[in-house]
C-alpha cells in the first residue's frame, strides 16, 4: 500500500471514527442530562457558527469518503502538488490524532458541565483545572491542530478553505463564550482570564 492510498484510507477512517464518536456522545449525554448542544437563537453568530461547523463536518467527511471510493474526486479539491510530501502529509495526519485527542481530553475534563455551545441556563462552576489550568479553550486549540493537520494531510484548495473558515469560526465561538462567563462569572473570571491564556 503506497502513501497516497494509505492517507485516503486514513482520512476516510478517522473522520468517520469522530463522526460517530461525537454522535454517540451527544446522544449518551443527551439522556443523562438536558440538551448539550447549544447553538443560540436563530441567525444569531452563535447559530451561524454551529452551522457552519456541521456543513463543514458532513462535507469534509463526505469528500474523504468518496476519493476512498473514487479517487477521481481529487480533481475537484484543486490539490497543491507541490505540498504533497508524504512526511508532511503524515505529519500533518498526527496532528490531527494529536488535536482530537486534546479536544477530547479537554472535553472529558468538563465532566458534567460540557456543553456544545453557550448555555445561559445551566447552572455551572467555573473550570479551572487540569488543561484549563494551561489554557483557557484546550478543546478549541486541538480542533485548530486537527484542522492544520487536515491541510497538511492533504493540501488543496479545499482544505484550505475549511482550516481558514475553521480558525475563524472558532475565534468568533470563543470571544461569544468569553462574553457569557465574563456576565456569569464576573470578578472569578476576570482573575481567570489574567492567569491562564486563551490560546497556549
Amino acid at each position: 500500500m503506497d502513501d497516497f492510498y494509505a492517507l485516503r484510507v486514513f482520512l476516510a477512517a478517522f473522520f468517520t471514527f469522530v463522526a460517530v464518536f461525537y454522535t454517540t456522545l451527544v446522544v449518551i449525554k443527551n439522556r443523562k442530562q438536558k440538551k448539550v448542544v447549544c447553538m443560540g437563537p436563530r441567525f444569531s453568530q452563535h447559530w451561524w457558527n454551529h452551522v457552519t461547523f456541521r456543513v463543514f463536518r458532513v462535507s469534509i467527511w463526505a469528500v474523504c469518503v468518496a476519493r476512498l471510493f473514487a479517487p477521481s474526486t481529487d480533481n475537484y479539491l484543486v490539490r497543491f502538488s507541490t505540498l504533497e510530501l508524504p512526511q508532511l502529509m503524515w505529519a500533518g495526519a498526527a496532528f490531527m490524532v494529536l488535536g482530537f485527542g486534546l479536544a477530547i481530553a479537554a472535553n472529558f475534563s468538563l465532566g458534567k458541565h460540557w456543553r456544545s455551545g453557550v448555555d445561559s441556563t445551566a447552572t455551572q462552576q467555573l473550570v479551572s483545572h487540569g488543561l484549563y489550568h494551561i489554557s483557557r479553550n484546550p478543546a478549541y486549540v486541538g480542533v485548530a491542530v486537527a484542522q492544520a493537520g487536515f491541510f497538511m494531510a492533504l493540501p488543496s484548495l479545499f482544505t484550505l478553505v475549511c482550516l481558514l473558515v475553521g480558525w475563524h469560526a472558532l475565534y468568533k465561538q470563543v470571544r461569544i463564550e468569553e462574553v457569557e462567563l465574563a456576565h456569569k462569572f464576573a470578578s472569578q473570571y476576570q482573575h481567570y482570564i489574567q492567569s491562564v491564556p486563551r490560546w497556549l
